[in-house]
């Protein structure tokens, strides 16, 4: 490792560790941070989130197998497919794309899952006796389980393929939002990216950027999972609630509000999109804003409002009187039934005597509000993971490795985004895809691996399948020559499953603008060669691509291809006809 880079590290957690030491000597607190945290976590330690942290490094490491690539584990088995693919439905939200997303969902979790287990608490009730109340039960085992059961819940109700451990940062965030607003604001919104800027300049002081070209990818808004976010955020809020109304406490409404839609904006909440055609996204940002806006406005009331009654009192005069008395008296039924049963029939009374819609009070009426939204955000993915995906392909050639299939090919239609014919919006909502496809009838699989885009930027990837305890690779190679003035010829070729190179796609030919001796130059493939094609009065002579440093004649024209560069020679004149395409 780099002396240098290693210094700079050490100095950048000198003068962090120094910046702490100082604040503290400037900050007296009445009640020393140690030891509010021993009062509601055992040993002032966050075990819970701990354990949890842990134990989703070891699915990176053990079950995706990023201990034998750290930067490149094995992904699309562990995806939310489908219903009918069990493995990616109990992995998916412990599961992630790589060490970036990997990095940045565990500096997420570090933040906010320490708030939600400091608010849950490990000392709750301690005249219960119950052996759930016991301290280490609650951080070691009743916590991690909860955390697995929001998890499932998030992949179980995901739309789309999702991976990664997301949406239970965003429940984590949803719990603690609601009991400390302003702290989980800005452990959310600053502190997470401090601790994401302090890890990599630990890891790398000092970088060097070269400005260069970059492959053409999605926007950034349109590779969040939103509806995961959305639904892990709501499950948490749902959850916080709960807590709250069994220990009757109540945050601060503009806190609350204010940490809500801050939260929403910066962890980009509003941003509803959808697909258009190929390489095409829509935006809804405006609607999106307009969505946050009242969802803070709703989970505020749900969590802080009054227990007014949702009607003025006016409007409730005027209801008529024999609902009003059949209410009072099915009221005063269940009331007497409680005093009989128990005090769990007395909710049922409060219900009850709720039923009227003029009774009805604010808070519980957006608490409905709030379920009504999870429900909404959980329901809508259910008709899509019943789906059952047509893995079958008409592509030239396949790699098939254990139940998956590998291919190359363009135009092929996006079985994750099924067209739905909508009037207008028809074609909005269908969607093309080309590139290399991983597909699989038994795992319940589609995916475009590498985008026709990438490949053509970088000329070759590897494309990893696999499960629990095995993972093979293929790799997808592109090779192609630019004539001067028009669009790319180019091969793609598999490789991988024990099977030879294959050829996988072959593009159309295409003519050069330069003309020699009144002829035409046009770059052709065929069988997986590349050939050069002389046309002259409805008269084409037909040559391979030279060799490097080799003659090629066609039709009284020598071909001579030099550095990457295809020469046509013709009575002492040379034109430049084709290069040989290069790759990142």
């Amino acid at each position: 490792m780099d002396p240098i880079a290693v210094g700079f590290g050490l100095a950048v957690l000198a003068t962090l560790l120094g910046s702490v030491a100082v604040v503290r000597r400037l900050y007296r607190p009445e009640r020393p941070w140690g030891e509010a945290a021993r009062a509601r976590l055992l040993w002032g330690v966050p075990w819970g989130s701990i354990v949890v942290l842990v134990g989703v490094c070891c699915v990176y490491l053990f079950v995706q197998d990023g201990i034998t690539d750290f930067a490149d584990p094995v992904t699309i088995p562990y995806r939310a497919w489908s219903y009918f693919a069990p493995l990616g439905m109990l992995t998916a939200s412990f599961s992630h794309a790589g060490p970036s997303h990997l990095l940045g969902n565990l500096a997420g979790a570090a933040v906010v899952a320490p708030i939600a287990e400091y608010a849950w608490g490990h000392y709750p009730d301690k005249e219960r006796g119950s052996r759930l109340a016991d301290p280490r039960v609650r951080a070691l085992v009743v916590f991690p389980l909860v955390v697995v059961a929001v998890g499932l819940a998030t992949s179980l109700f995901a739309l789309g393929p999702v991976i990664g451990f997301s949406g239970i940062v965003f429940a984590f965030a949803g719990f603690a939002i609601v009991h400390y607003p302003i702290p989980t604001l800005i452990g959310t919104v600053g502190l997470q990216g401090a601790l994401l800027t302090v890890l990599q300049a630990l890891q790398s002081p000092i970088t060097v950027h070269v400005a260069e070209a970059s492959p053409p990818e999605p926007p950034s808004w349109a590779t969040i999972a939103i509806q995961g976010h959305g639904l892990g955020f709501f499950i948490g809020i749902v959850l916080g609630v709960l807590v709250l109304e069994r220990r009757s406490r109540r945050p601060n409404p503009l806190h609350l509000w204010l940490a809500i839609l801050l939260f929403g904006f910066g962890k980009s909440l509003w941003a509803i999109y959808w697909f258009g055609g190929e390489n095409t996204f829509v935006l809804l940002r405006g609607p999106g804003i307009v969505v946050v806006a009242i969802l803070a406005v709703v989970v505020t009331v749900a969590v802080t409002g009054s227990a007014t009654p949702l009607l003025p009192r006016r409007l409730r005069r005027s209801e008529g009187s024999v609902d009003r008395t059949t209410a009072d008296r099915a009221l005063e039924l269940a009331r007497r039934s409680a005093d009989r049963t128990g005090a769990r029939l007395e909710r049922v009374a409060a219900i009850a005597g709720g039923a009227n819609v003029g009774r009805r009070h604010h808070k519980r009426a957006a608490f409905l509000a709030v379920l009504l939204v999870t429900a909404s955000l959980a329901g809508v993915a259910v008709p899509t993971n019943l789906l059952v995906i047509d893995g079958e392909t008409t592509a030239d050639a396949a790699v098939e490795i254990e139940g998956y299939t590998v291919t190359y090919e363009e135009g092929a239609q996006n079985q994750l985004v099924s067209p739905v014919a909508v009037g207008p919006l028809e074609e909005a909502v269908s969607m093309e895809s080309s590139g290399v496809i991983v597909s699989s009838d038994r795992h319940q699989v589609w995916l475009d691996a590498v985008s026709s885009q990438q490949l053509a930027f970088s000329g070759e990837e590897t494309v990893y399948v696999g499960g629990p305890g095995w993972r093979e690779g293929v790799t997808v190679e592109r090779t192609g020559w630019e004539p001067v003035g028009n669009e790319t010829v180019y091969q793609v070729w598999l490789e991988g499953g024990g099977e030879e190179r294959q050829l996988a796609h072959e593009s159309t030919e295409s003519t050069a603008d330069a003309r020699i001796d009144d002829r035409n130059v046009t770059v052709a493939t065929e069988d997986g060669e590349f050939l050069l094609e002389v046309s002259h009065q409805n008269e084409t002579a037909i040559v391979p691509v030279p060799a490097e440093n080799e003659l090629a004649t066609a039709d009284g024209i020598a071909f001579e291809r030099e550095d990457g560069t295809i020469y046509a020679v013709s009575n002492g004149t040379e034109v430049p006809i084709a290069a040989e395409e290069t790759y990142d």
